[in-house]
């Protein structure tokens, strides 16, 4: 709490939020080129896009005709604009408008809403699915936000975000409780990333299928389906490098992403990104198979015996 101005923390959060994409791009041809530079993007499939479209991907097993979509966070409308060219209908929703009502007018979207996640306007059940893609980790209070989605989608929620590799590391996890004992910040020394925070204020979260799969059980919810994949390859310069075998640079990531994806399958690392469905209904064989067949884990809960 301020107690100069009585302003909580998520309402400063809130407010340099809102306002970040403003900041960085005050001139609204700026905005617009950023806009046409993404367009290009897709159409020349630089490293950039690549890059991005990996986690889009992961949303595919789900895609369905006439399914509605909600994107959460979705500063620029891009993850929306993925939904569009797959054909569905999407509202994106972010909570500044810098780049939205741009976006829309470019009719690159078919709507959007500035939204707070931990207070979204929609009823019950609007959309079949929500989409948050590298922005949970932005919420001040990242459960809410959680909770928000699963209430406003009628089939689920997908979240995508860098995984927490302390859950996937055992030893790690014994090394820590044991130096905890001694000094609980001397694993800091080591560990430099084990607090982190981003320029506009926040914490950065980090995802562990064991969380949500606690949230999932704890609201009475059905079912939920993880994938993990190696994505963490962006640089500057990428943005108009084609993703093609002349390119050096994109070879080099394939070769890293080769050699990430065998230290994953030997148990020595844990994915860098997980992609987590949570699931409010029970979702039909067909989907479950997409799931599988795209390398999801999926599991169904057992039902709670005293409801």
């Amino acid at each position: 709490m301020n107690n100069s101005t009585n302003t909580t923390f998520e309402e400063t959060s809130y407010q340099s939020h809102e306002s970040w994409f403003a900041k960085q791009y005050p001139d609204e041809d700026k905005r617009l080129e950023t806009i046409k530079n993404w367009q290009q993007s897709i159409k020349d499939n630089t490293i950039d896009y690549w890059i991005h479209e990996q986690l889009f991907q992961l949303a595919n097993p789900l895609i369905k005709a006439n399914d509605s979509w909600v994107t959460v966070g979705d500063g620029y409308g891009f993850d929306a604009n993925y939904f569009a060219r797959k054909g569905c209908k999407v509202m994106a929703t972010d909570i500044g408008g810098a780049f939205l009502p741009l976006v829309k007018s470019q009719n690159l979207i078919d709507d959007y809403s500035i939204e707070n996640v931990e207070k979204l306007s929609f009823a019950d059940n609007s959309f079949d699915y929500a989409f948050c893609k590298e922005a949970y980790h932005h919420f001040p209070r990242a459960y809410l936000g959680v909770y928000e989605m699963i209430r406003i989608a009628k089939k689920g929620i997908i979240l995508i975000e860098p995984q927490d590799p302390l859950t996937k590391m055992p030893t790690m996890l014994a090394i820590k409780n044991i130096l905890d004992r001694f000094d609980p910040t001397l694993l800091q020394k080591y560990w430099k990333n084990r607090y982190s925070f981003e320029e506009v204020g926040n914490y950065v979260f980090k995802l562990s299928d064991r969380e949500m799969e606690k949230i999932a059980m704890g609201m009475n919810l059905p079912a939920i389906a993880f994938k993990g994949i190696n994505n963490a390859y962006w640089k500057p310069g990428l943005d108009t490098e084609i993703a093609n075998e002349k390119s050096k640079a994109f070879k080099k990531i394939l070769s890293k992403q080769r050699r990430d994806n065998f230290l994953c399958k030997l148990g020595i690392l844990p994915h860098q990104v997980l992609s987590a469905i949570i699931f409010k209904t029970l979702p039909d064989n067909e989907t479950i198979q997409k799931l599988k067949m795209d390398g999801y884990l999926y599991y169904e809960f057992p039902k709670n015996p005293y409801l």
